[in-house]
């Protein structure tokens, strides 16, 4: 009998919203936004992937074109890594657009991922770009507002709820049914979404669906879902506890402009002045700064790198680099790439860490926020985040410094120590060596290594769930009737 009238509730607050004409036409417009935020990411993921595919082949087949050179050559020749976007990243962009997608590797140098999407657009870009998420994330929680702002206030503004609760219906069952009649709107709009969702995704895979990603996606399905429940109770409780339908709707949309406008951009702000970050010019500074204290392994007369030739000279007993049985220029190389690429990595990771720094302000935030808990879920699942971004600088150093060291060591065990004369062909080694260099291909972690970096916002979500199911259970007792 109890969740009978549960039930009755929230049919009956299901079929008042949609037999509401304006109501109606805002579910409307709001599915016509999703529809057109599905349609934008589909065709910016194939669009970007596919160009991305293209140059990434291009570039293989350019290295494997190369004729026979002198491995150092080869190792400034350098090569292109692109950035592959998740088949989920069509969901939520995420900030896909301000991440460079590709990285030229050569020797002796890191640069820094560059070509992002913000880099060639015009200046809307920073108003934020239309996607499934953004809608769900934005939108869903204003039609709830307007949905259930007065589901309770009006009843008393009218007097039928003395009637109401006269009627076996106590206020437990009314707020939870209420909550679960505002829900079923939301996912009214939400499921046909997934299934649309599920579709497009299957067909980005090629109809090649892993379970890594299959996981992702019901993770990412349960937090949206997850998300509209605790927004729905909230406005279901600021209803019931204003005496004004007027007070209850100003209260709740300055709730949404507090949580989804001023604290992320007050917590990103806040996050930048603790944690202040190196201009690119200043990194770039630092790391020149550190290589030259180490020595320069091109210049012959460097005393770090005139000692490692005493050693060596005395290690195999000549008197001259020439008489060596490896060739000398391509050892100092190999050594020079290690003590660069260690003075890169230790400068990358101390930026990385101010980074990290400045969004475990905005983590806890999220603990105050479920919106800004949810969009970094989001962001993680569909492979969109700054730790994916993170992911991808890493993997392309250790390939960049493994490409180095390769043709390091080419050139000490195939190139002579003997430099040819004027009229001699210029050192090099057969062309076949460059196809035993295997192409970049980017790794996504799998979800159980995302999940630990996200528990700060799993547990915001948690706590709010939870906090939502004890005050729809137990908050009756400082609810005035009148």
């Amino acid at each position: 009998m109890k969740s009978g009238i549960i039930f009755t509730i929230a049919k009956h607050t299901y079929k008042t919203a949609f037999g509401n004409r304006a109501t109606f036409a805002l579910t409307l417009l709001l599915g016509t936004a999703l529809c057109l935020a599905t349609y934008i990411g589909w065709q910016n993921f194939k669009e970007q992937n596919n160009q991305r595919l293209h140059y990434k082949e291009l570039v293989r087949k350019q290295w494997l074109a190369k004729p026979d050179k002198h491995p150092h050559r080869m190792a400034h020749y350098g090569y292109l890594a692109f950035r592959e976007k998740h088949e989920l990243s069509f969901f939520d962009f995420g900030i896909e657009s301000f991440a460079g997608v590709s990285i030229f590797l050569e020797a002796h140098k890191q640069n820094t991922v560059n070509f992002s999407e913000a880099g060639f657009s015009n200046g809307m870009l920073r108003f934020g770009e239309i996607s499934i998420a953004m809608v769900l994330q934005l939108l869903v929680p204003l039609l709830i507002i307007f949905l259930g702002y007065d589901c309770i206030s009006a009843e008393r503004e009218s007097g039928t709820l003395k009637i109401l609760l006269c009627q076996n219906v106590s206020w437990k069952k009314l707020l939870w049914g209420k909550t679960w009649g505002i829900i079923g709107v939301a996912l009214t709009i939400f499921i046909p979404l997934i299934l649309l969702t599920i579709l497009l995704w299957a067909q980005l895979s090629d109809w090649e669906i892993g379970s890594d990603a299959t996981l992702r996606l019901i993770t990412l399905i349960i937090s949206y879902s997850i998300y509209f429940f605790i927004v729905s109770a909230i406005t279901v409780l600021v209803s019931a506890f204003q005496r004004s339908s007027k007070i209850a709707l100003t209260a709740l949309l300055s709730g949404w402009i507090l949580f989804t406008i001023l604290i992320p951009r007050v917590s990103q702000a806040i996050g930048t002045k603790i944690y202040p970050s190196p201009s690119k010019i200043e990194f770039a500074d630092a790391i020149s700064d550190d290589v030259k204290k180490q020595g320069d392994s091109h210049d012959p007369n460097d005393l770090h790198y005139a000692a490692i030739k005493d050693s060596l000279l005395h290690k195999y007993g000549v008197d001259d680099v020439k008489k060596l049985p490896f060739n000398y220029g391509g050892y100092i190389m190999a050594e020079g790439e290690k003590i660069t690429s260690m003075i890169y990595s230790k400068h990358q990771q101390a930026l990385n860490k101010t980074f990290e720094q400045q969004n475990s302000v905005m983590g806890m935030a999220g603990l105050l926020n479920p919106y800004l808990a949810l969009k970094q879920i989001s962001m993680a699942l569909t492979a969109s985040d700054f730790n994916t971004y993170i992911n991808f600088q890493k993997q392309a150093e250790n390939y960049r410094y493994g490409l180095a060291q390769k043709m390091n060591k080419l050139q000490i065990d195939k190139i002579s120590n003997i430099a040819p004369g004027e009229d001699e062909k210029p050192l090099a080694i057969n062309r076949a060596y460059w196809a035993e260099q295997p192409d970049f291909n980017y790794q996504f972690d799998s979800l159980g290594q995302v999940i630990p970096k996200e528990l700060m916002s799993l547990l915001s979500i948690f706590i709010w769930l939870m906090a939502s199911i004890l005050l729809l259970q137990y908050s009756s007792r400082w609810i005035k009737t009148i």
